[in-house]
């Protein structure tokens, strides 16, 4: 698929089956990531990837969190089905790094430009996926349980696999409502 057809078309999967991307596929999704824009070569990310079984124990970390808030039984299980939603949940970490000339919310962008460029990289590639954050990439809970610092911060969680049916065609949209050009 041509760049900028991809760009045009960009759309979110929530509806994903096995395969996830491996190998190869999965190596240049994480190359793609990390083509991200990064103001003096920081490297302001980190992916952290839940496969198989593993997707499990993201979403005891999910229902842990959501129990510790008070919620009812069945929001906690929702919770803890979150991550087998999709064979493959990649959490994109943004990893600040103290500098005088790239302030945190600059490396939270670049971490996001990262996330953004694997889920198009997945899709170029026959793949897609849906970019979730919710209350769980603020969660201190969440935070420690997966061995983040104080000043990391989820930027989202990557769900990515086989799209288990087609995205209706998003309606292209026109770009006067959101462009306004100064002075003029």
């Amino acid at each position: 698929m041509d760049a900028l057809q991809l760009l045009l078309n960009r759309h979110s999967n929530p509806r994903l089956n096995a395969p996830a991307p491996a190998g190869e596929q999965l190596e240049n999704i994480f190359k793609a990531g990390l083509r991200a824009p990064d103001h003096a070569g920081l490297t302001p990310w980190e992916f952290i990837v839940f496969e198989g079984e593993q997707r499990a124990l993201l979403g005891e970390i999910l229902a842990a969190a959501t129990q510790a808030k008070g919620e009812d039984a069945d929001t906690i299980d929702n919770a803890r089905q979150a991550p087998l939603r999709a064979p493959m949940v990649i959490t994109v970490v943004a990893k600040v790094k103290p500098h005088d000339k790239v302030p945190a919310l600059e490396q939270h962008l670049s971490a996001g430009c990262a996330l953004m460029a694997m889920q198009m990289a997945a899709q170029a590639t026959g793949f897609n996926g849906v970019w979730r954050t919710g209350w769980f990439a603020f969660d201190r809970g969440v935070h420690t349980a997966l061995g983040l610092s104080e000043q990391d911060q989820i930027v989202g969680f990557l769900y990515l696999g086989t799209p288990q049916v087609a995205v209706r065609k998003v309606p292209e949209r026109e770009t006067a409502p959101f462009v306004r050009y100064f002075g003029q």
